[in-house]
């Protein structure tokens, strides 16, 4: 069984917001897209530069890379434009009890 940990109560976490979360060396960014909680490793499949830190766009779940304009889609981890093409690894997201929850390997 994967490891859960603890990130967040929902409400700290409203539509359009975001958030890096660290968990041992991984880092992950936590995305509410209109309700729904998506997690993607925070790092540029392209350069290995910083991913959640760039634009988040809530209506298409996106996020752009903000060092080479990446857009990486975020319920599949999938670039959708160049200079990535390798996808990043996405995270599994539960919410119990109001505490968003996701599993990190």
């Amino acid at each position: 069984m994967s490891p859960v940990i603890d990130v967040c109560t929902l409400s700290e976490l409203p539509p359009g917001a975001s958030r890096i979360v660290e968990w041992e060396d991984l880092e992950i960014g936590l995305f509410n897209c209109k309700g729904q909680i998506l997690a993607i490793e925070d790092r540029c499949s392209h350069d290995n530069g910083p991913l959640a830190e760039g634009e988040f766009d809530e209506e298409q779940c996106t996020v752009e890379c903000p060092r080479h304009g990446s857009l990486f889609d975020l319920q599949t981890g999938s670039p959708k434009t160049l200079p990535a093409y390798q996808p990043v690894e996405t995270f599994a997201v539960h919410v119990e009890d109001e505490m968003i929850k996701v599993e990190v390997e």
